[in-house]
């Protein structure tokens, strides 16, 4: 899924590092005040929003695309100028996952009135046209909210400008779930259980985790590591550092993940009642160890590096079927066991339990606050006690206002928001998910806010002031506009969290992936594809006279993507940027030309051939650098010997290798030596006929070929280093493609913007986005 937060900063827009590998949500955590605090008000009341103040008054964005469900647009504000009305609420329905689908609701709340927007150097224009004019009567305190009408945004449309309540300015969001939609999808996680059980099936994404349990032993080395006469240790070749042999007294949670080509791994101790001490103050890295995946799965791996390779990145292999023999499957991975003691491990032992970010284990923090367990009571008000008792990790050695006896409601009040001066209290709040009812939801106001009326409370002997309260509340309420269930209980995110947590996950919904395809483009980019032509390509594949691809092209994206690490909007731009090109936007997963065409390139070329080709075809040997400012009797004594040394070195060497072995698949794998190698890899048979087909007739032969060939080349080095033109042609170097330099870089222009976190696409004439219809 693609997602982003409401406000795009540039200084989210700086590149990733492997401690800090998603900048974005370091800036826009900065604009989280201190009022509004997830999921507890001032008051001990429900408050499942977050309140953001950016250091500017800026654009609030959509964080994916979505289907307005309900808005609010406003003329002017109320309470003399200090408060803003209005607000969006949009629906998401996108995957995580073959057969995860992911439904949820955002909020944008306070947005500025139009009649400010002069002022604030705000243009009406930039927004979708349905939210130009007020709704309602524009001239009313409140005017009334509007259903959605089946308007639709984009994740990045302006939804409208930071506004203010009662005099502050912010935003309050919110981002909720349905209970059906809910159940259905964390219902497959591992959300809420104190005791998560491993995931039996390939649902992964984001960080991987492994649980070693008390009392394994770690060793120096690797088993079966020898020292050579530099005194380097080495396994079938890989080299290994030395390390401490011993054993854990506690149980280990390990961290992994992956962030420019180092690995970065972190290491927790956890006690019997699950409270986690760090062992690793920063994350610790080995340098390059992702870019060298392949070349370390290869010698480790031998009979198949491809189920290796995974072993090496998930710890587990998660392509079916598994080929790699059971007794071959010793996955080592150096851990932090005890304070500055590193030993390694047998990760692929069973009784290590491996998860992803995709089972919201209770160890990273991920709480689920219901009927069952939450500190709030009938009365709708936090109950200090019963929070302080969830939030027992946070207390640890800490001394806070909680800490004291509560006896007064004021006392209680004050005890709650002194949550904001305990960073630490904040950030275990952010893994609450909350059964809560919606604010924004008219059933049952009265008995929500009776506890108002108290002794000591806000409304304490002044019933119009309470009488007012709840007629401006049910103005401002909107859940009748919906066409949600009223009276139900919602499930709440710390929105913030959430959008980080989601980042991670590098699944495309096919929704998100027609988008890839740019509207209208350069000739050499795909010129005119239609919304419906980019969804076939993508699904149903392509056989006309631009050539043939294979159906299910975007499941095997999705796949190569988790595998070979496409793990940022950058490498995954380049890649598309590439491909695209190499296949004619998808058209084509083969070479074009004919046998002929196929014999003289990679086979067998004669000297009559090249005196034609000369004399009929000069400008096309131009293009392809194949003269090299060869005068026509220099060019036909030379080029044959050296098509023959070609074909000689790519093991063309039987009759129709030159068309057997063509170009194919997303990156055009070419020669009999290539596909032998690609078979060796997978341990399958791609050189005996007609197996050399399925690179470009099985779409995940022909995205994994691709995946396979770009981390052997290592291109995601390339591609790791930035987003200019030369970057571009960096990649374009190894791809060794027959040219098209401007159209692979205006693909990756177009893509790396609909991936990636930049507001506004680059100016380019030729260049439109996609769109539906």
């Amino acid at each position: 899924m693609i997602i982003s937060p409401p406000f795009l900063p540039d200084a989210g827009l700086s590149a990733p590092t492997g401690t800090n590998p998603d900048p974005m949500m370091d800036a826009v955590d900065k604009f989280e005040c201190a009022h509004g605090v997830y999921p507890i008000a001032f008051d001990r009341r429900w408050h499942c929003g977050v309140h953001l103040q950016p250091d500017t008054k800026g654009k609030v964005y959509a964080i994916a695309d979505g289907e307005v469900v309900a808005y609010r647009v406003c003329q002017h504000a109320i309470d003399g100028g200090a408060s803003h009305t209005g607000f969006v609420l949009l629906k998401h329905t996108t995957e995580t996952g073959d057969g995860r689908p992911l439904t949820f609701y955002s909020l944008y709340m306070h947005l500025l009135p139009l009649v400010e927007y002069q002022q604030h150097s705000a243009n009406a224009n930039e927004m979708p046209e349905f939210l130009r004019m007020p709704t309602g009567d524009a001239a009313a305190q409140v005017p009334p909210a509007e259903p959605g009408k089946g308007n639709k945004v984009k994740r990045k449309d302006v939804l409208g400008w930071l506004g203010q309540y009662e005099g502050m300015p912010h935003l309050h969001f919110e981002i909720f779930m349905m209970p059906a939609d809910f159940d259905a999808y964390f219902g497959h996680t591992q959300l809420g259980n104190a005791t998560p059980t491993p995931p039996a099936g390939t649902d992964w994404w984001g960080h991987a985790y492994f649980v070693i349990p008390a009392g394994r032993s770690f060793l120096s080395l690797p088993t079966g590591a020898v020292t050579d006469a530099h005194q380097k240790h080495k396994l079938h070749g890989i080299e290994f550092e030395l390390g401490q042999a011993g054993s854990n007294n506690l149980p280990l949670l390990v961290e992994t993940y992956f962030g420019k080509g180092a690995k970065y791994t972190n290491v927790w101790t956890v006690e019997a009642d699950g409270t986690r001490t760090l062992l690793t103050s920063q994350p610790v890295p080995e340098a390059d160890y992702e870019y060298d995946l392949y070349k370390r799965a290869t010698a480790l791996y031998p009979t198949c590096p491809s189920d290796g390779y995974e072993l090496l990145r998930f710890g587990r292999i998660l392509s079916t079927p598994q080929t790699l023999a059971a007794d071959v499957r010793v996955t080592w991975m150096k851990v932090t066991w005890a304070s500055g003691q590193v030993g390694y491990i047998d990760i692929n032992d069973a009784n290590i339990h491996k998860f992803s970010d995709a089972d919201f284990l209770s160890f990273m923090g991920w709480q689920k606050v219901s009927d069952s367990n939450t500190p709030f009571g009938s009365d709708g008000l936090c109950d200090v006690g019963a929070l302080k008792k969830l939030l027992n990790d946070a207390w640890n050695n800490h001394e806070t206002a909680l800490e004291q006896p509560q006896t007064t409601e004021a006392a209680k009040a004050d005890a709650i928001f002194s949550l904001k001066s305990n960073e630490q209290v904040r950030h275990q709040l952010r893994g609450f998910v909350c059964q809560a009812p919606s604010e924004w939801d008219s059933t049952h106001n009265e008995q929500r806010y009776a506890k108002l009326l108290d002794k000591g409370e806000f409304y304490d002997g002044n019933m119009q002031g309470y009488n007012d309260f709840l007629k401006y509340l049910k103005e401002v309420q909107f859940w009748d506009k919906t066409g949600l269930p009223a009276g139900q209980k919602l499930w709440f995110f710390h929105p913030l969290a959430f959008i980080r947590h989601f980042r991670r996950c590098d699944w495309l919904s096919l929704q998100e992936q027609i988008q890839l395809l740019p509207r209208n483009s350069i000739s050499d980019a795909g010129s005119q594809i239609s919304w419906v032509e980019s969804k076939k390509r993508f699904t149903e594949g392509n056989s006309d006279a631009r050539g043939q691809s294979p159906q299910g092209m975007w499941l095997a994206l999705n796949h190569m993507f988790l595998k070979y690490g496409f793990n940022s909007s950058l490498r995954k731009a380049h890649f598309l940027g590439q491909i695209f090109k190499e296949t004619g936007a998808l058209c084509s997963t083969r070479e074009n030309g004919n046998a002929d065409y196929f014999r003289k390139m990679y086979e067998n070329y004669t000297a009559s051939d090249a005196a034609y080709d000369f004399d009929n075809k000069y400008n096309w040997l131009k293009n392809l650098g194949f003269l090299k400012n060869r005068d026509r009797a220099a060019y036909i004594a030379q080029r044959p010997g050296e098509v023959h040394k070609k074909a000689v070195a790519g093991e063309n060497t039987q009759p129709g290798d030159g068309a057997r072995f063509c170009g194919r698949g997303l990156i055009h794998l070419t020669w009999r030596k290539s596909y032998r190698e690609y078979g060796e890899y997978r341990d399958k048979d791609f050189t005996t006929d007609p197996n050399p087909t399925l690179l470009q007739a099985d779409a995940e032969t022909a995205a994994d070929s691709a995946g396979y060939f770009w981390v052997k080349t290592r291109i995601n080095r390339k591609a790791d280093h930035g987003s200019s033109n030369t970057d571009v042609q960096g990649c374009f170097s190894l791809v060794g493609g027959a040219g098209g330099l401007p159209a692979r870089q205006q693909f990756f222009r177009y893509t790396y913007f609909i991936l990636g976190e930049a507001p506004d696409m680059q100016a380019d004439s030729t260049l439109e986005r996609q769109k539906e219809g």
